[in-house]
């Protein structure tokens, strides 16, 4: 578990995922004598640059050579050093076999940590958005898969990862995000938490997915439908017991990410409950489509991952329990 002492340069409630990400690698520096960190020639897009300044020493410029960088993460690994690499989340999917291999196959303590995933690149369009990233490091034997939701999460999870003896996908976000959660926060790799209480609906989200999960669930209030939210930073270990919990007791669960509906969040919590206690599931994500451009939040409008279309998910969830009664 880890120390959930969130490192003092978090940063605001308005930093994004990256800047808080950055900010909480630099402060933990001192902890970690072996830390390296591995940067593709976009320190000022993932937040690395805090820690660059910081500590020019210890980052290794690798230029646009992703494969090159995830592969020498491994040798990095492999004689005791603790390589975080960082980039672009479409960026390190075309160094997936090195992940498979250098990291994942040959069982290395490296992290990737990527920053610009899904809808939240926003304008550079549909070629630059991964939709499909965390299906493809998800299903990487070994490979540990967190979307934390907010400034303070990511701070945490950073030290998290760091202590954890193994590899691990993380992704941050490009966007400044709301703070959802204060300096008591508990983060714990494996672990979800429920973050709204409920009966008639479980709402399970990850990453910017969590707040808008939240707004779902006031919007529901107003109808008289009481909506349990959870947070669920770690997709891989998925946490099966907190899931199997909220289907017993509400019946109905809905999946939100930033993401594909394939193979990401919600394919991994249809297999926990399928597995557990099977009951009615909505997915809210991306319907099989690349992305397109424009500004983050009209983007997740266009594309019905925001609020209202949760809350609509959460009510035929909800209808398909009553038919099964």
């Amino acid at each position: 578990m880890a120390d959930n002492n969130a490192p003092a340069l978090i940063g605001t409630s308005g930093d994004s995922l990256r800047e808080a990400f950055g900010k909480a690698l630099t402060a933990l520096a001192a902890d970690f004598p072996k830390l390296v960190v591995l940067d593709a020639d976009v320190a000022g897009g993932t937040g690395v640059h805090h820690f660059r300044k910081a500590h020019p020493e210890r980052l290794i410029q690798f230029g646009i050579a992703e494969q090159n960088m995830v592969a020498a993460a491994g040798g990095l690994a492999a004689v005791g050093m603790l390589p975080v690499v960082t980039g672009f989340a479409c960026f390190l999917e075309r160094a997936y076999e090195q992940a498979r291999l250098s990291i994942g196959y040959a069982r290395r303590n490296a992290k990737i940590v990527a920053s610009h995933p899904g809808l939240d690149v926003g304008p550079d369009g549909g070629s630059a958005q991964a939709l499909e990233d965390i299906a493809a490091f998800r299903a990487i034997p070994g490979m540990t898969v967190i979307s934390p939701a907010d400034p303070v999460e990511t701070a945490l999870a950073t030290r998290a990862i760091l202590e954890f003896d193994g590899p691990v996908y993380m992704r941050t976000g490009r966007s400044p995000a709301r703070r959802l959660f204060g300096d008591d926060h508990v983060f714990e790799i494996g672990k979800g938490q429920i973050v709204r209480h409920g009966c008639d609906v479980t709402l399970v989200a990850c990453g910017v997915e969590v707040a808008r999960a939240l707004d779902a669930a006031e919007l529901l209030a107003e109808g008289g439908i009481e909506a349990r939210v959870v947070n669920m930073p770690t997709i891989k270990p998925i946490d099966a017991d907190l899931l199997e919990r909220c289907a017993r007791e509400t019946g109905a669960i809905v999946t939100a990410e930033d993401h594909n509906i394939y193979g990401g969040l919600g394919s991994a919590v249809a297999e926990a409950v399928g597995k557990r206690l099977p009951c009615p599931i909505e997915f809210v994500g991306l319907n099989d489509t690349f992305g397109t451009s424009g500004e983050p939040d009209e983007l997740a409008e266009h594309f019905q991952i925001t609020a209202p279309y949760i809350a609509a998910a959460a009510r035929r969830a909800i209808e398909r329990r009553k038919a099964l009664q």
